[in-house]
């Protein structure tokens, strides 16, 4: 597992075994930010990395320049790993959080540029997720989000639905919010 781009470009991050994730693949992860980047100023962005697991995402959005990166995971072991890797990598703009993931999008009163949400593929809201992500009102208007899911399940219909790409057995299906 790598950043691909950015000022940390090229680092191997190399989080503990044992950890209870599903890392999104380089080749999947590549693919993703090369259509992000002509979607995304990241360094003007607030951005949330849902089920942050390793924090893959949340580096890879940091070392990008974006404002700020919300981190969220319910397990303590991979919040503690993000943590110690943004003092690592002087990146201020992650804010990791232990929080339950599906507790934290009716609670919250943030709003943000970019989310991306990559939940357990067997979670049972998954194809729900989405839609209740844009309910919740967590999403600026002209924001994008990205859920991450297994190319076997279908998503919930949602007016702001944009597209889904395929990756293997991975897929990111895209929604833009609009008044």
């Amino acid at each position: 597992m790598r950043i691909i781009g950015g000022k940390h470009g090229g680092l191997r991050l190399t989080p503990p075994a044992g950890l209870p994730v599903r890392p999104t693949t380089d080749i999947a992860k590549e693919a993703l930010f090369n259509i992000l980047n002509n979607k995304i100023d990241f360094e003007d962005a607030d951005c949330l990395d849902l089920f942050a697991g390793t924090g893959n995402i949340s580096f890879e959005l940091a070392s990008r320049g974006a404002k700020l990166v919300d981190a969220v995971d319910i397990h303590f072991k991979c919040v503690q790993y993000i943590t110690q890797t943004a003092k690592k990598l002087e990146a201020g703009a992650i804010h990791p959080r232990k929080a339950d993931v599906l507790k934290f999008i009716t609670s919250t009163k943030s709003q943000y540029d970019f989310i991306f949400a990559d939940p357990p593929y067997d979670l049972p809201v998954l194809p729900m997720l989405a839609n209740n992500i844009l309910a919740a009102g967590l999403l600026n208007e002209g924001g994008l989000l990205v859920v991450e899911h297994p190319s076997t399940r279908k998503m919930d219909d949602s007016v702001f639905f944009v597209e889904t790409r395929k990756y293997g057995y991975s897929s990111f299906s895209f929604y833009t919010y609009s008044k």
